[in-house]
């Protein structure tokens, strides 16, 4: 049975203070996610990974929200897999939209940044989703399929069940619009039909979150949905009671 996980992307907010306060605030709340089999995490700012690091109880995952796939070199302002490992980093996102269009991030890059993520025993969180005008165009499945295999190509079975994948709308990323969860589950469980397609039983075995203005009013509606193993948050992850809200609804 796949382990549902809340991770709160905090993308480019809280100073380092701000940050070490959240993680001395949430030992119970991670203690109590932990308890009810709920995995739960954050992805602070690369000035924050360390301060999170050090000051957070050790059940909650810190992930970075980016990498690069190269071992080292001439890539300023770049954060290599081998500098996040050395501080306890194990988990990181790759694809967000917001990274896709404002840092021209590719599916072959993401696909390149996944291959050197698994070969180091890194967990790689992989971001796919559609614009509002591919939405309304009836458009999404194409595209989210086409993201699917460019992001998997040349990942072997053992490995993409080390994947998490999270499904995320582009039209409902801090727009205050969400899915339906029909719509949500209807998309996850297409995306779960192509990763079974490419690696049969192991499909099952890998978690696909749903992102898109999730909040503690609604994250239970879309738990509900069979095929959605959790969430990827991100305005609603920034404060402890709201995340705490978040981990309720998840329990349900």
């Amino acid at each position: 049975m796949r382990k549902k996980l809340l991770l709160g992307n905090w993308k480019m907010n809280k100073t380092p203070s701000e940050a070490k306060e959240f993680a001395l605030g949430c030992p119970k709340m991670v203690e109590y996610a932990i308890s009810k089999g709920i995995e739960v995490g954050v992805a602070p700012t690369f000035v924050c990974l360390q301060t999170v690091k050090e000051n957070a109880p050790k059940g909650l995952i810190v992930a970075a929200q980016n990498c690069n796939e190269h071992p080292s070199g001439a890539y300023t302002g770049e954060i290599s897999i081998a500098m996040l490992k050395e501080i306890g980093i194990d988990t990181v996102i790759l694809g967000h939209s917001e990274r896709r269009e404002y840092n021209g991030e590719t599916t072959e890059k993401c696909n390149e940044k996944m291959k050197a993520l698994l070969a180091e025993g890194m967990v790689p969180v992989y971001c796919c989703g559609e614009s509002l005008e591919t939405f309304e165009a009836g458009k999404t499945k194409p595209w989210v399929e086409e993201q699917i295999r460019g992001g998997f190509a040349g990942i072997e079975a053992k490995d993409a069940a080390k994947i998490v994948v999270a499904y995320e709308p582009i039209w409902a990323i801090g727009t205050g619009k969400s899915a339906t969860k029909e719509i949500a589950e209807d998309t996850i469980g297409f995306i779960r039909s192509i990763l079974r397609e490419l690696y049969g039983e192991v499909a099952e075995d890998i978690r696909i979150l749903y992102g898109g203005s999730v909040k503690p009013g609604n994250i239970a509606e879309y738990m509900s949905e069979p095929d959605i193993d959790g969430a990827l948050v991100g305005g609603a992850s920034l404060a402890l009671d709201s995340y705490q809200g978040l981990i309720e609804g998840l329990v349900g």
